[in-house]
């Protein structure tokens, strides 16, 4: 589809002007208080158009950028006294962001923007690097007999790194 003669350049649309502001603070109250989007106050506007402009932020990579911004030493302060709200908004978009996300928060050190312990979550680093070894053992496994318990320490590695499988509601973070 081609632009309108005289509007390149432009998007299509009503320009946000103000709203963005009211908008950025509707997404924030929306994190950090639990609520689902279709029971924001009046003052935000609607709850559709806010969640649909938070998924729009978080496909374009905003909460994952803020993130890395955050763990960064020279950090600003504006940005480092909002750092709870902006955890929680990444939480928030965790579901959006996938594996990705989860990577990018556990190895930043931001634990407060993941949706559960990092216990209970799997560990890419960890997961990859057993696959590898795993390979190289399972080798040497049928050449020479392996020490007594070795595959049942092996399948237990495996599962840590996987990730627990099941995790009550009463453990995940605040």
């Amino acid at each position: 589809m081609r632009a309108a003669p005289g509007t390149a350049g432009r998007r299509a649309g009503r320009p946000l002007g103000d709203e963005w502001r009211n908008r950025m603070d509707a997404m924030l109250h929306a994190a950090v208080s639990g609520q689902p989007w279709h029971a924001l106050p009046e003052q935000f506007g609607k709850g559709d158009t806010v969640s649909r402009h938070f998924r729009r932020l978080t496909h374009a990579g905003l909460w994952a950028r803020l993130l890395a911004a955050l763990a960064l030493p020279r950090c600003p302060p504006a940005l480092r006294a909002i750092e709870y709200w902006l955890c929680r908004a990444a939480r928030r978009a965790m579901r959006l962001l996938g594996m990705a996300g989860l990577t990018l928060a556990r190895r930043l050190g931001l634990y407060s923007a993941l949706p559960m312990l990092p216990c209970y979550m799997p560990n890419r680093n960890l997961s990859e690097a057993l696959h590898r070894f795993q390979a190289r053992l399972l080798d040497r496994l049928f050449s020479d007999p392996p020490p007594p318990g070795t595959l049942t320490r092996l399948g237990r590695l495996l599962a840590y790194a996987g990730g627990r499988r099941v995790w009550s509601k009463k453990l995940a973070p605040p």
